[in-house]
């Protein structure tokens, strides 16, 4: 049987420095004991966009309070926790390097063993922690930098179904915004917009709708947005609510047909997973994205229609949070994984599934997520 363990996790990979600690008992129930979140929308907002160089300075200003602040609210000290958890990747290489050399130097002085953890599997397991799922279950990360569908097979097992073959769901929602003057992060402001909107007024494409291929493709609706803008300008309040819901409505039906899809295909595979009496397979969503009423909306209609359970962990935990990186560590240490060597190196890249076919770009770095 695996014992009680509890464990520090990091997390430095992009803007948002963050620190927690998190306990798994013998049978695999969660208890979080800290969450601990600094967010850097001030520093970047003046930008429309993370600035790389100050993420990692704010990273380095922050982590070592934070890492205090989180054993102080867990009322524990480094002596009672099991291991460390870093992000090791991927994501930007000055941020990684702050939280994954702070990791090691505190696995170092306190002789505790270090896990270097994929940000991706981080997203992949968080739905165990808050729902306790079972494997097999279809995860769509959806965020400024990946947009994937992913069948978990376990810890440790993961395939990626599909893509983006350009840019991801989070970067068309934050240039649509710049675009039409709105402020940074573009997710919520374009979401808020489209409230007011009309859906129907701007008939713009879904892209890779009704292809076999579950990939996804996103550049070709920022385009159309961008032309559409441009004919009908100086833009009135009204013309920027409507090519939000607009696009809102384009995305949400390109979700809906290509994780449609993806579901079909979970039938094929997994029939078993639908017995009458078990449990309903999932569909997982994670991801700032994720927040988007809209889209939870289609992808909820779209579960219940093809007999799958929609889970969406609490925002707090879709976005980038410590709490997830720790819980995958705890994962890792109970299948008996061992612990990583200490001169383990962050990487900015790092595919979850290594043997998937690259669609967009490998280079020194190496394959993109």
């Amino acid at each position: 049987m695996v014992p009680f363990l509890r464990i520090l996790g990091i997390e430095t990979s992009c803007d948002e420095t963050a620190a927690a600690v998190v306990e798994r008992d013998a049978e695999g129930h969660s208890n979080v004991l800290s969450d601990v979140v600094l967010s850097q929308l001030d520093e970047h907002s003046a930008y429309g966009g993370v600035v790389p160089e100050i993420a990692a300075r704010a990273h380095v200003e922050a982590l070592d309070e934070l890492i205090e602040e989180a054993l102080k609210r867990a009322n524990v000290s480094l002596n009672d926790v099991d291991a460390i958890a870093a992000t090791s990747g991927p994501g930007l290489i000055g941020g990684l390097l702050v939280g994954l050399m702070t990791g090691k130097a505190i696995a170092r002085a306190a002789g505790k063993p270090l896990y270097a953890i994929n940000h991706l599997e981080g997203h992949a397991l968080t739905a165990r922690l808050t729902d306790g799922l079972s494997f097999p279950y279809l995860m769509l990360l959806v965020s400024g930098g990946h947009t994937q569908l992913i069948l978990v097979r376990g810890v440790g097992q993961y395939e990626r179904w599909g893509t983006t073959i350009d840019d991801a769901l989070g970067e068309a929602f934050d240039k649509t915004a710049k675009l039409l003057g709105l402020p940074y992060p573009g997710g919520p402001a374009v979401e808020r917009m489209a409230r007011d909107g009309n859906p129907d007024r701007f008939d713009f494409p879904r892209p890779l709708v009704g292809e076999a291929r579950l990939d996804f493709s996103f550049s070709g609706l920022k385009t159309a947005v961008r032309q559409a803008a441009q004919d009908i300008a100086p833009l009135s309040d009204q013309d920027v609510a409507d090519i939000c819901a607009s696009f809102q409505k384009a995305v949400s039906r390109t979700l809906k047909d290509r994780i449609g899809r993806g579901l079909q295909r979970f039938k094929t595979e997994f029939p078993a997973t639908f017995s009458a009496t078990g449990e309903k397979p999932a569909l997982v969503v994670a991801g700032g994205v994720a927040a988007n009423l809209e889209l939870r909306g289609t992808l909820q209609a779209l579960c219940d229609k093809n007999r799958f359970r929609f889970v969406a962990p609490p925002l707090r935990l879709c976005t980038d949070n410590a709490v997830m990186i720790a819980w995958a560590g705890l994962e890792r240490m109970a299948t008996g994984a061992a612990p990583d060597p200490l001169d383990v190196q962050p990487r900015s890249r790092w595919p979850l599934d290594s043997n998937a076919e690259t669609l967009i770009g490998f280079g020194k770095r190496g394959a993109k997520a």
